[in-house]
């Protein structure tokens, strides 16, 4: 048996499939990703010569590769992370996540079915289809309002997540019109190892140690609930396993902090942990700009997960943060890896007008 992952060279993704095969006898991972800007084959590189682990660079907008995977793999799973994913980039260049959110998307699911309609008997009825997406098709909260929960209406504010609320709707489509069994997990934000700097988390360690600018948008009291990504990967393992076709599970960390919070927790175990000798890391705190249609509060509701699968997180805030500081700490090489000239234009298309 075997899972077909898309975009496991990215954040999420390869932290799950490093996770998966950490399992001595995990079932082989066929992986595809197109490496565009955020995937990197370095974050896999612990897997080199590691049968199980089969990567394939392609896009999965491309039905002609999809079904040889489908035909060469036969796989029992495909577990969908393959997106482009931040709001500031769907912002400046919204139609490359209309492609890949949507049209990929729609790709991928005609040739799971495609797949899955010529199973039969136990293969046909254990065949799964699991989705992954996030909080951000919600919309925004009010200061006071209940947390996210698996009915809230869906209101998305940026091109990033209108496309991945179209994604969801598609996944849906495909369950109730076709019986393609699906599931989805819509997640809070993440942080944690191999997270492209471009993320607020990421983007503070590294600015920091460069002593460079940390830009905040706004007063930095728009509000995330934090997920450690070991978490939401150990969540997908749930719901892969014991997750109900055609329901939706959210998965959170019972973390809800503000950004301007979040910049100074950060700042404090830079202090801790890599001492700058020209003083504490928050005098780099830069107030900058706000982006358009920034949502002001997202939390989630992670109670049915709980309740109907067992699942919960392991990680507090603090635990997590610490073991990302240490990780960007002991992973140099890497960061210096990933800052090509390209994400030095993005910063400065980005961030250049912002102050």
């Amino acid at each position: 048996m075997t899972l077909l992952v898309t975009g496991g060279a990215g954040f999420i993704g390869s932290n799950f499939v490093l996770d998966w095969l950490a399992d001595p006898a995990a079932e082989p991972v066929v992986n595809l990703d197109a490496l565009t800007y955020a995937g990197n084959r370095q974050n896999l590189a612990s897997l080199a010569g590691d049968a199980r682990h089969v990567f394939v660079q392609g896009d999965i907008t491309d039905r002609a590769l999809l079904d040889r995977l489908f035909a060469d793999h036969r796989p029992r799973a495909v577990v969908h992370f393959a997106a482009e994913s931040h709001v500031d980039r769907s912002i400046h260049g919204p139609g490359a996540f209309i492609k890949t959110n949507v049209e990929g998307t729609f790709t991928l699911l005609e040739a799971a079915r495609a797949h899955w309609s010529g199973l039969e008997g136990d293969a046909r009825a254990g065949f799964r289809f699991h989705h992954v997406s996030t909080d951000e098709v919600y919309g925004s909260l009010a200061p006071d309002a209940p947390a996210f929960t698996e009915t809230h209406a869906y209101e998305p504010n940026s091109p990033y997540s209108a496309s991945k609320a179209a994604s969801d709707h598609l996944v849906r489509a495909w369950h109730h019109t076709y019986g393609l069994p699906v599931l989805t997990t819509n997640c809070s934000n993440n942080y944690g190892p191999y997270h492209f700097p471009e993320k607020l988390i990421p983007l503070m360690i590294v600015n920091a140690l460069a002593a460079k600018p940390l830009p905040v948008y706004g007063d930095g009291l728009q509000v995330r609930d934090w997920l450690y990504v070991g978490d939401h990967c150990s969540a997908i393992r749930t719901v892969l396993a014991k997750g109900r076709p055609g329901e939706v599970y959210n998965v959170g960390g019972w973390n809800e902090k503000p950004n301007r919070e979040i910049v100074h927790t950060v700042c404090r175990l830079l202090d801790e942990l890599r001492p700058d000798p020209a003083g504490p890391y928050a005098r780099l705190i830069t107030h900058v700009k706000d982006r358009p249609g920034h949502d002001r509060r997202y939390a989630i509701d992670a109670r049915k997960i709980e309740r109907e699968l067992g699942w919960r997180p392991a990680e507090t805030f603090d635990t997590g943060i610490r073991k990302t500081v240490q990780w960007y700490l002991s992973n140099a090489d890497w960061v210096a890896a990933v800052q090509s000239g390209s994400y030095r234009d993005w910063v400065a298309t980005n961030y250049g007008g912002r102050s």
